[in-house]
């Protein structure tokens, strides 16, 4: 039978499939599946396949193209002027795509990240501003521990810091004068843009009475888009940190999302934060930056996903992407309604990004080893 996609679907007529049992799926969060556990080892037993599904844009999304990379998606990023995507790998290399025809340009990669065989985790782009002598710089980090300088153009390595854990994710401030790094540990570095060197490290108390900082991985970093010493963090501690690069610990926090990847994101526009939670229940949620208080929590999704990765989508728009349901879902952030989705991916959704031009952004996700580019239809 044929089923409607609920008040909150794409409004698209689809197959129903069966919903896994209680037991099957959980909406505990003690367990979530990392980006470290993607590729299964050589000797896992794997059950033979169905059929491969081809992904379909419901709603109001339409799929420009699709590219098929070497290895599995990790992590994407634009750079400023949207015409170049970076793709970090499993593999530990970074390939760098065209936008506009999805030919691949760029592969950085290195004898390092060669011999560590670990995934990139997390990409930027250095903020360009005029004056700067190169473009296209890519910050990147890796489950090695690294984090690596690249010039997308000749494909050098220009700097490597080792960090002493896996480094999952990066973070440029405004004017492009700092960065940060967090991880595997409870501790988030602070670096100078021009030395590159650690210049602070923000971490919480020793007691562990005090929650003023993070005691579980932390899987996002997010600085404020108008204030150059502020910014979020997510992790595995089911908080949100508020932090200063001035001040050894966080000032504030909100408590419930739990963050397994990219999926908390700040609004210039409101100053609204939203996160993305790995979890059934609540797994969608708009809070107030200044108040640190719950604004909304958005209506679960025909076949919700667990969400590994959140962000706005210009104005008006919030862009979601997960697992058990692998789907990418777009949101009225008047309504809460599903405006659009893309289903029947191959596996779930750890990454995605917009390109941030215009009232209604392009913007890309990632499934496996596949890219999909998506944009939203004129009405």
């Amino acid at each position: 039978m044929y089923t409607l996609a609920g008040v909150s679907g794409a409004g698209v007529a689809r197959q129903a499939r069966p919903s896994p049992s209680p037991d099957a799926l959980s909406s505990k969060t003690s367990t979530p599946r990392s980006m470290m556990s993607v590729a299964p080892s050589a000797g896992d037993y794997e059950e033979p396949q169905a059929p491969p599904r081809h992904p379909i844009a419901e709603g109001n999304l339409r799929l420009l193209h699709t590219v098929e990379c070497t290895q599995d998606v990790m992590c994407c990023r634009y750079n400023d002027d949207g015409t170049l995507l970076a793709v970090g790998c499993v593999d530990g290399s970074i390939k760098v795509y065209s936008t506009d025809t999805g030919s691949a340009l760029y592969n950085l990669t290195d004898q390092e990240t060669q011999d560590s065989h670990l995934p990139c985790t997390s990409i930027v782009f250095r903020p360009y501003k005029e004056g700067d002598k190169s473009l296209n710089l890519l910050l990147a980090t890796y489950a090695s521990g690294m984090v690596k300088f690249w010039h997308t153009a000749t494909g050098d390595c220009l700097h490597t810091t080792h960090e002493i854990r896996q480094t999952l994710t990066v973070a440029y401030n405004k004017d492009h004068s700092m960065y940060i790094t967090a991880g595997s540990d409870e501790k988030i570095n602070v670096y100078d843009d021009k030395t590159r060197k650690k210049i602070f490290t923000c971490q919480p108390s020793p007691s562990m009475s005090v929650m003023d900082g993070h005691r579980f991985r932390v899987f996002s970093l997010k600085f404020h888009p108008d204030k150059v010493d502020e910014f979020v963090s997510g992790g595995w501690d089911d908080t949100v940190q508020f932090w200063d690069v001035r001040t050894e610990h966080s000032n504030r926090k909100i408590c419930g999302p739990h963050v397994c990847g990219d999926a908390i994101d700040i609004d210039p526009y409101h100053n609204h934060i939203v996160t993305g939670s790995w979890r059934k229940d609540y797994n969608l949620q708009i809070w107030d930056y200044a108040k640190s208080n719950l604004i909304r929590t958005v209506p679960q999704d025909f076949n919700n996903s667990l969400l590994y990765c959140a962000q706005w989508l210009g104005k008006d728009h919030v862009l979601v992407g997960g697992c058990d349901a692998n789907m990418v879902r777009v949101i009225d952030r008047g309504t809460l309604q599903t405006t659009g989705r893309l289903v029947d991916l191959p596996r779930g959704v750890y990454c995605l990004d917009n390109n941030r031009k215009g009232a209604v952004p392009k913007f890309v996700a990632g499934s496996a080893r596949n890219l999909y580019f998506m944009e939203m239809k004129q009405t």
